[in-house]
């Protein structure tokens, strides 16, 4: 198709792409490249704070507070450092560029935290951190630029990359949890390493993926030609080598000095995308506000919905009954329970499976003109996260089994797939949110803005996820008080979107 996108100081026509299943055909490619990005990075998820415990504390339980604080503050850092690659690529070498560097970098970081030395595995996840910063905003930003602002198929085409996402976030647990501990490893403890070095080797794939496949994107996010100048990539990588130190000084700052960072960061951004908003009137104002409020309300679903790499899985390790749970699936591997690797792939054959009925009902309400608005649809996914914490209160308050102190299997399994609902309600629509509400000449740094959001939200969960485990690790106990206060917050964050939607509707002038 053909029509106008807006780029920083024009409107320029889209080129004519072949359409595969009614979406532009470098949507497809997109797609691909982000799923082996999301197995690499999902790869290592399951095994980071479980592996913290085992490798740095002993596998003593005191050590699930400092593994949970350093999960959090980690993902913090990982979508905080969107904000300055959104920039990069708005200002500096190009979204494409970009996307090539970081998944270099990432690379990189992934086979550094093989190494087992709590420096060198801190200094990889900074360099992961730094890779991601300039890969993920910018490949999103990339799938709104296939489509014009006024394309009825845009949130369709998230919602189809956002299934991308969850395609490697499901398979990578699974692969890596057996190539850890059934073919490398005979014992009960997992070669972690081996978990490591598979994402590593994911994300060269989506290196060379998108190296290859980028001239289906006919020029869509490569730099002018004015701008074209191999010292500006120079500049960049240096500067990256540069920023590695600085973030592997906030990991070991710890959460609670990271959290002031964070915040300090925010206001800055909120700040100039506000200043571009009022620069281009009255309707750019009023949108940038709304988009900050929305910002606002994902912090708090993050905050709880992050609990999936780090209280749960203390959760589902020792007060879960996995013993026989889903034994048709388990039995072929040669195993007597689920694992608790598995439940992070849960949550992606929940999305895989509720997303085309997600963006189908919302076309349907679209045509019968009921579409809930964007600020509705947050508040129903924030409200779908607390009736997740809901139903684990109820299983910890009056499902525990008497002599075995634990609640069952299909509690936890239940509580992914209602978290599920609430992300599809959110987190899809919040991309293509950013590209219709973001100021036209910083739609990167909005996307940044969307991920430091995220970001914030991501290290608030780890200093939650540590009072959950409290300083002798978790019980039932600790987590029926925390998953509880969960419930509460996330109820009266939900109800109180709902209230405010109008006036946010207001505010979007149009935009649905």
């Amino acid at each position: 198709m053909s029509g106008a996108a807006n780029t920083p100081h024009q409107e320029v026509a889209i080129p004519e792409f072949k359409q595969i299943l009614g979406h532009p055909s470098p949507l497809w490619m997109l797609f691909m490249t982000e799923f082996w990005e999301r197995f690499a990075f999902y790869g290592i998820r399951w095994a980071l704070v479980l592996y913290i415990v085992t490798q740095f504390y002993g596998g003593d339980a005191s050590g699930q507070q400092a593994a949970n604080l350093t999960y959090g503050s980690y993902l913090a850092l990982v979508y905080a450092g969107a904000v300055f690659g959104g920039y990069v690529a708005d200002k500096v070498i190009g979204y494409q560029r970009s996307i090539l560097i970081g998944a270099a970098f990432m690379a990189v970081g992934l086979f550094a935290i093989t190494v087992p030395n709590e420096d060198v595995f801190k200094l990889g996840l900074a360099t992961i951190i730094v890779g991601n910063g300039l890969f993920k905003p910018n490949i999103s930003t990339m799938v709104g630029k296939l489509y014009t602002l006024n394309d009825t198929r845009r949130d369709s085409g998230f919602t189809i990359f956002y299934m991308g996402i969850n395609a490697g976030a499901f398979l990578a647990p699974i692969f890596t949890q057996v190539l850890a501990q059934k073919v490398f490893n005979t014992g009960d403890i997992p070669a972690y390493k081996v978990v490591f070095f598979a994402s590593g080797i994911g994300m060269l794939i989506s290196l060379v993926w998108f190296f290859f496949g980028r001239s289906a994107l006919k020029g869509i996010g490569a730099p002018p030609a004015e701008d074209n100048s191999p010292k500006r990539m120079i500049m960049v990588v240096a500067g990256a080598l540069l920023v590695i130190p600085l973030m592997y000084f906030l990991l070991k700052a710890g959460a609670n000095n990271l959290q002031i960072v964070l915040t300090i960061l925010f206001v800055i951004l909120a700040g100039m995308l506000i200043a571009e908003g009022i620069r281009d009137g009255k309707v750019a104002r009023d949108k940038t506000f709304a988009m900050m409020i929305i910002f606002a309300f994902n912090i708090l679903f993050w905050m709880f919905f992050e609990q999936a790499g780090s209280s749960f899985t203390f959760l589902a390790e020792s007060i879960v009954d996995r013993k026989g749970a889903l034994s048709f699936i388990t039995a072929p591997f040669g195993m007597s329970e689920f694992p608790t690797a598995w439940f992070q792939s849960v949550n992606s054959v929940a999305i895989i499976a509720c997303a085309p009925i997600i963006a189908w009902v919302w076309v349907a309400m679209g045509k019968a003109n009921v579409n809930p608005s964007i600020p509705r649809k947050f508040g129903l996914g924030i409200i779908f996260n607390g009736l997740a914490f809901g139903l684990l209160m109820y299983a910890l308050d009056h499902l525990v089994d008497p002599t075995y102190k634990k609640i069952p299997f299909w509690t936890l399994f239940a509580v992914y797939w209602v978290q599920s609902i609430g992300e599809l309600c959110l987190s899809p629509i919040g991309l293509s949110m950013v590209t219709k509400l973001a100021p036209v000449r910083l739609v990167g740094l909005g996307m940044g803005g969307w991920f430091l959001s995220t970001g914030i939200g991501n290290n608030l969960s780890g200093i939650f996820a540590s009072h959950v485990s409290g300083e002798a690790g978790m019980s039932i106990t600790s987590a029926l008080s925390g998953y509880t206060q969960g419930f509460w917050w996330l109820m009266i964050g939900g109800v109180l979107l709902f209230l405010l939607a109008p006036l946010i509707q207001k505010l979007m002038h149009g935009v649905k």
